[in-house]
C-alpha cells in the first residue's frame, strides 16, 4: 500500500486533472474536465467515504460520477464540496426510473448532479431482445419526462448487450431512435460498446449530441467478446494499452460535444492504473 500511495501522490502532482486537463505544451487532444466514475474505488468506499474521497482528491479529480452508498446525499455532497468535487452526474436503477423517478430526482438534485444515468436494463443473461428494448424505451420516456421537469437530464449507459441484430440495425439503434431526444439522451461507455462489437467512435458520429456523457476505459488486447455486457475485471486494462482507438474516439467525441468524461477503472489495480491512464491521456494531441 505505501508504494500505491506514493505512486497515486506522485502522480496527482505530475499530472493534475480537474479543469486544467491535457494543459501541457502543444494544442491538447480536448479539454474537458476530466471526472472519475465512483464505481473504480467500489472496494475502498465501503471501508471510509472520508479516505476515499481524499484519494480522489489527490489523484486531482474534480468532478465524480456517483451517489454517496449508504450516507445520505446531502452529506455526501458535503464531503465531496470540502475536497473541491462537484458530482455533475450520478447513477439511477432501473426500477427505480420505473417505480419512483421522483424520488430519484430528489437524491440527483441533493447531490447537485445535472445527469441520472442508468447502467443496466434487466434482461436474461446474453439475450438481450426486442421486448426488453421496447421496455427500455417506455421506462426511460416516462422517466426521462419526470427528470426533465425538474431540470435534469437521464442517460442511458450502454452496456454491449444492446448490439442483438435488429432490421437493419441494432437494439441499440431501436432505443436510440424510440427515446424522446427532449428526454432521454446517452453515456457511451467505450469499453462496453467495443465489447459488444460496436465502433465508438462511428456511433458517436451517427447520434451527435444524443451522447452526452462518457466513460473512458479500455480492454486488454485479445479479450473474447460477446453480447453479455460481463466480461473479467483483469480485462479492464490502463487507458491506451488495449485494443481501443482512443485517440480516434476523443476525437469523435469532442465533434459530439460530449458534456463530461469520467474515467472507469473496473480492474483489481485501480491504484497502478489510473495514474497510467491519466498519463496517456494528457500525452495525446490534435
Amino acid at each position: 500500500m505505501k508504494k500505491a500511495l506514493a505512486t497515486f501522490l506522485l502522480t496527482a502532482l505530475i499530472f493534475p486533472v480537474g479543469n486544467e486537463v491535457f494543459s501541457q505544451s502543444g494544442k491538447p487532444l480536448f479539454s474537458a474536465p476530466l471526472g472519475v466514475q465512483a464505481y473504480s474505488f467500489r472496494k475502498s468506499f465501503p471501508n471510509s467515504i472520508e479516505k476515499t474521497l481524499d484519494t480522489i482528491k489527490m489523484f486531482g479529480f474534480t468532478e465524480l460520477e456517483g451517489g454517496g452508498g449508504r450516507i445520505p446525499p446531502e452529506e455526501f455532497k458535503k464531503l465531496c464540496d470540502a475536497r473541491g468535487i462537484s458530482i455533475p452526474s450520478t447513477g439511477a436503477g432501473f426500477e427505480q426510473l420505473q417505480s419512483a423517478p421522483d424520488s430519484v430526482a430528489m437524491r440527483a438534485k441533493a447531490l447537485g448532479s445535472k445527469y441520472v444515468m442508468c447502467a443496466w436494463v434487466p434482461h436474461k443473461k446474453g439475450e438481450f431482445n426486442l421486448d426488453d428494448a421496447k421496455k427500455a424505451v417506455e421506462v426511460f420516456n416516462s422517466a426521462g419526462k419526470v427528470l426533465a421537469d425538474q431540470g435534469l437530464t437521464l442517460c442511458y449507459h450502454a452496456h454491449g448487450y444492446e448490439f442483438q441484430k435488429y432490421n437493419n440495425g441494432t437494439l441499440l439503434d431501436y432505443i436510440i431512435e424510440n427515446t424522446n431526444p427532449e428526454y432521454v439522451s446517452f453515456e457511451m461507455d467505450i469499453m462496453w460498446v467495443y465489447f459488444g462489437g460496436g465502433d465508438p467512435a462511428g456511433l458517436l458520429r451517427k447520434y451527435g449530441s444524443r451522447w452526452k456523457l462518457m466513460h473512458l476505459k479500455d480492454l486488454k488486447k485479445g479479450t473474447p467478446k460477446d453480447l453479455t455486457g460481463l466480461t473479467a475485471e483483469e480485462n479492464d486494462v490502463p487507458i491506451g494499452t488495449g485494443e481501443l482507438n482512443i485517440p480516434e474516439i476523443l476525437k469523435a467525441a469532442k465533434e459530439a460535444g460530449i458534456k463530461h468524461y469520467f474515467i472507469e477503472d473496473e480492474s483489481p489495480t485501480v491504484m497502478q492504473q489510473i495514474p497510467q491512464s491519466i498519463k496517456y491521456l494528457k500525452s495525446l494531441k490534435e
